[in-house]
């Protein structure tokens, strides 16, 4: 076999690895944080406040994991007040796992279901509103 041959293979073999790669490639999923990432991004000075206005309180929000459900409790500061809002669980891996629930409540905490398919690492985004100021906060948790 002379050399002419030998390239004409080591060529062919590189095009089908080439090849290869591009359509396993193409099987990938690949998701974004949002699919409307640019709107919000237009929005983010309204979350830098809402988050300070979180870092103003006497106490931070504490969580619970039970069962199929996540419970959020929130600061004595909100007591005697009607909250609305939502609760987000973010996936960063897979967008078809993130939950989301609207919640109004007074003197209680809210509660997200959870399926088993949330299991590990996910973001809690809760966003609410008392006294017409709004608040929100991200809680990194594991399930």
């Amino acid at each position: 076999m002379n050399w002419g041959y030998k390239i004409c293979i080591v060529y062919v073999v590189f095009v089908a690895g080439i090849t290869f790669m591009v359509f396993k490639s193409s099987d990938q999923k690949m998701d974004l944080v949002t699919t409307n990432y640019y709107e919000k991004e237009l929005k983010y000075q309204d979350k830098i406040d809402e988050t300070g206005r979180v870092s103003a309180l006497s106490a931070n929000l504490k969580y619970e994991i039970q069962k199929d459900q996540i419970i959020v409790y929130f600061p004595k500061d909100f007591s005697g007040k009607n909250l609305t809002g939502k609760i987000e669980l973010y996936c960063p891996s897979d967008e078809d796992k993130d939950l989301s629930q609207d919640f109004s409540v007074k003197d209680s905490a809210a509660i997200l279901k959870i399926t088993k398919i949330n299991k590990g690492q996910n973001e809690l985004h809760i966003s609410w509103q008392a006294d017409g100021l709004k608040y929100y906060t991200e809680i990194k948790i594991f399930i």
